[in-house]
């Protein structure tokens, strides 16, 4: 129990604000924001038997709501589906349509694929996506003058192809395990034209068209990961007389991270200003494989880490290499158990 907690320790030390909020989402997951949609000057053409016109019109922010479901891969790649509502009112022109007024809704699905950078930053886990769907833009009273015209737009509803980019930041909250609170960016365009019958005095049965549609919103909201593994509870101990530094990795992977391999690179450095007799570096795994296959995912682990060690200028003759496989577990569980906390090589110094 003593070394139990001695490593838990040793843990924050590596891993400030606890490991659990540098954990890839692993399986289910819903998410869910609202914030404010800023409509880009939208691109309108008007049209009669006689000509066409076109102009710019802008319009007032508005609001966005966005909820989605998705499936993490255990590798921060995460896949989802979104609905999604924004609208924008106040149509207005001062120059080529005068007068020009109305609403735009817009509603639809789109199919997102993003990636989350696991312990890249401190504290935050920054991610970025891409998503393609389809969106229903739904116009309300446009009109306006256009060309000693006015117009006025049928109410209705058109879709089109769209497609967007997102930048967003997760704060993991440590006391609910999954549950993260989200600042997002996200871009959205419309890839198709969008058509409306309009009439026009004088000049009869025309059209209203949309030529170009962009949306930037920023989103505040919530994700909550199913299945989480809770943070370990880490108790303050007494220095039991050796230096340890947990090194994890994703599961069953071998690499080293960037931010594992920082904390190899601390343990490289702490061994040039301390005495030791012995570096231990010592393997284990989580119990999601075969105790076999474990036995060698652990060895492999350990290897990594010996050899970015010697990298780093640390002797190989002072390092001592073991591998246990699944057998000395950080954080007990059952069978076929997925548990990050298992998944490290601890370097002990003694």
């Amino acid at each position: 129990m003593k070394l139990r907690n001695a490593l838990l320790a040793s843990a924050m030390i590596a891993l400030p604000m606890a490991a659990a909020q540098a954990q890839a989402i692993d399986g289910l997951y819903v998410g869910g924001g609202v914030g404010l949609n800023y409509l880009q000057p939208e691109s309108f053409r008007a049209s009669t038997a006689a000509g066409s016109v076109s102009g710019d019109a802008k319009a007032n922010l508005g609001p966005a709501i966005v909820v989605s479901l998705g499936w993490g891969f255990g590798n921060g790649l995460r896949a989802e589906v979104e609905g999604s509502y924004r609208q924008n009112n106040g149509f207005n022109h001062p120059t080529t349509f005068a007068n020009f007024g109305g609403q735009e809704q817009k509603a639809g699905a789109m199919v997102n694929v993003l990636y989350d950078f696991i312990g890249v930053v401190p504290v935050v886990q920054p991610y970025v996506g891409v998503g393609v769907g389809y969106q229903w833009a739904f116009e309300q009273n446009l009109h306006g003058s256009a060309a000693g015209s006015t117009f006025v737009a049928a109410n209705s509803n058109k879709g089109s192809l769209a497609y967007q980019a997102i930048l967003g930041a997760a704060l993991p909250i440590v006391s609910v395990p999954g549950l993260a609170v989200t600042l997002e960016y996200r871009f959205m365009g419309l890839a198709d034209e969008r058509k409306y019958s309009a009439s026009f005095v004088p000049g009869g049965a025309g059209n209203l068209t949309s030529t170009s549609n962009f949306n930037h919103s920023a989103l505040i909201g919530v994700r909550y990961a199913f299945g989480a593994a809770p943070a370990p509870v880490v108790t303050p101990v007494a220095d039991l007389g050796a230096k340890t530094f947990l090194v994890f990795f994703d599961w069953n992977k071998a690499d080293l991270t960037s931010r594992s391999q920082g904390i190899v690179r601390d343990a490289a450095a702490y061994s040039t200003r301390t005495q030791y007799t012995r570096i231990d570096v010592d393997g284990n795994a989580d119990t999601s494989g075969t105790p076999t296959y474990n036995q060698g995912l652990s060895e492999r682990r350990a290897r990594v880490v010996a050899a970015e060690l010697v990298r780093d200028g640390v002797p190989q003759s002072a390092i001592s290499m073991h591998a246990y496989g699944d057998t000395k577990l950080l954080v007990p569980t059952g069978p076929n158990t997925r548990e990050p906390q298992n998944r490290r090589v601890e370097i002990v110094f003694h």
